[in-house]
């Protein structure tokens, strides 16, 4: 538990520190996002100061640095990190002139190829109806290349998925000051929190740490992310946040119900965004202004108030994971996806 606090404590002074330096020098380089453009993004009527993307660097920074601190380098961290530097570039690419979604989603699969290939993968699922599990480890591809390997493909395919889908679920998830920072910080932590209840088992040290140093970091970035803003995330922070979440999942025990369940507002928003897109027949990757953020601004939320409810209903479903089993998670996220749902149909119908 000290290492887990220590691991959020240095990570966020390291983010902290970072930040302003990292805000700066986009500043210095007129990396900035244009005020017009981004009020178009966030469909708000308010007037929007310019300010640089570029927050990604600092996070990341701040997340390398607390994890070799406190973990001993193996393929599995060389794997995290390489993709995380992959994922890491190409945002501050975005952060600085905008590429395709169809690039950045390319890189998505590299960088879920990388840890893949690490050796990061999904064995088993927890089957919410029966308590038990789904073994996915059965189907495999043994060859021979400078020694033994095999390929887990169910494994590995449903581990690519999952990391993709994630990096670009949370994305979708942000679009006013401070909200990322927030519920990924609070996501993260759980994670963590959930890790010390089986701390005795050695393979959750790894987890427990980066944990804590992925919610130190946006913590830390959170006091010049929060309204009013002086930097963003930019698309470097916001895949980032998704593609260490979801690692998290998979090397917390394949807890990807977990997970779901933790950023539960982000990921029915985006189920909701994809059918929502399908029916009107329009590219996934092409935004439309009508998530759930979206719809509260045009109700007359600020943004202040929008930030403090995400962070508040990721809380909320933190203290409550960790009292339901896989089973209990199923059906109270189902409870909440039929509501949320109807919620989402009524603003779509009313906005």
């Amino acid at each position: 538990m000290t290492s887990f606090f220590l691991a959020i404590l240095i990570s966020g002074l390291i983010s902290l520190i970072l930040t302003p330096l990292v805000r700066k020098f986009f500043i210095s380089k007129g990396w900035i996002e244009d005020p017009i453009k981004k009020q178009q993004k966030s469909h708000n009527a308010t007037a929007l100061t310019s300010v640089p993307r570029g927050g990604g660097l600092a996070i990341f920074i701040a997340v390398l640095i607390t994890s070799l601190f406190f973990l001993p380098i193996d393929k599995h961290l060389i794997g995290i990190f390489l993709a995380a530097f992959l994922t890491l570039i190409i945002g501050l690419i975005d952060d600085v002139k905008d590429i395709s979604p169809k690039i950045r989603l390319i890189f998505n699969l590299i960088a879920a190829l990388i840890v893949v290939g690490s050796g990061i993968g999904i064995a088993f699922i927890s089957n919410p109806l029966s308590g038990g599990v789904i073994d996915l480890s059965f189907l495999k591809i043994n060859f021979n290349f400078l020694g033994p390997h095999s390929i887990w493909v169910l494994s590995d395919i449903l581990a690519i998925i999952w990391i993709i889908w994630c990096m670009n679920i949370v994305g979708w998830a942000t679009g006013v000051d401070g909200q990322l920072p927030g519920f990924v910080s609070i996501s993260a932590f759980f994670i963590g929190i959930l890790g010390l209840k089986y701390s005795t088992d050695i393979t959750q040290w790894p987890v427990i740490i980066l944990a804590g140093a992925v919610c130190g970091s946006y913590l830390g970035f959170l006091p010049f992310n929060f309204f009013p803003q002086s930097i963003m995330p930019g698309y470097s922070g916001k895949s980032l946040a998704g593609f260490f979440l979801a690692v998290l999942a998979v090397l917390s025990g394949a807890k990807l119900a977990t997970l779901i369940f933790l950023l539960g507002i982000p990921m029915l928003d985006a189920v909701y965004t994809i059918i929502r897109r399908a029916v009107k027949h329009k590219p996934i990757y092409i935004g439309d202004g009508q998530h759930f953020h979206h719809q509260l601004l045009k109700l007359g939320w600020s943004r202040r108030s929008i930030a403090l409810f995400y962070c508040f209903i990721s809380f909320l479903l933190g203290i409550i994971s960790l009292f339901l089993n896989s089973t209990q998670k199923f059906y109270v996220f189902i409870g909440i996806a039929l509501l949320s749902f109807a919620v989402f149909i009524k603003f779509s119908r009313h906005t």
